[in-house]
């Protein structure tokens, strides 16, 4: 069973920066992609930016310049800058294998104030 173990959730205040972490309990070598989604409250679950094991990176538009992902072997990270209101939901931490299996975290709660 592969267990994803995210940390780094939390509420700041609108303009902060917060740093989300996700560990994957598998080889980096099985991995084919790590992505990060997040869902606001009433809404359906999105896209935030994925990383793939050649180290193609996608963002949704709304937090590029501001989010960056990175991965060290099975580890995602999310580094988020320049917190909007419009950030806050549930972030889930996603790890594809390569050969189809789709793996998520448990959530962390990110709440941006105004």
């Amino acid at each position: 069973q592969v267990r994803l173990v995210e940390s780094g959730g939390g509420s700041v205040q609108a303009g902060g920066s917060l740093t989300l972490s996700c560990e994957a309990s598998v080889s980096a070598f099985t991995i084919q992609d790590m992505a990060w989604h997040r869902q606001a409250p009433g809404e359906q679950r999105e896209l935030v930016a994925r990383i793939t094991i050649d180290g193609d990176i996608d963002y949704a538009e709304s937090v590029k310049g501001r989010f960056t992902v990175y991965r060290d072997n099975a580890k995602v990270y999310l580094q988020m800058n320049s917190l909007s209101p419009e950030d806050t939901g549930v972030y889930y931490c996603n790890v594809n294998l390569r050969w189809g299996n789709s793996y998520w975290g448990q959530g962390t709660q990110v709440t941006v104030s105004s």
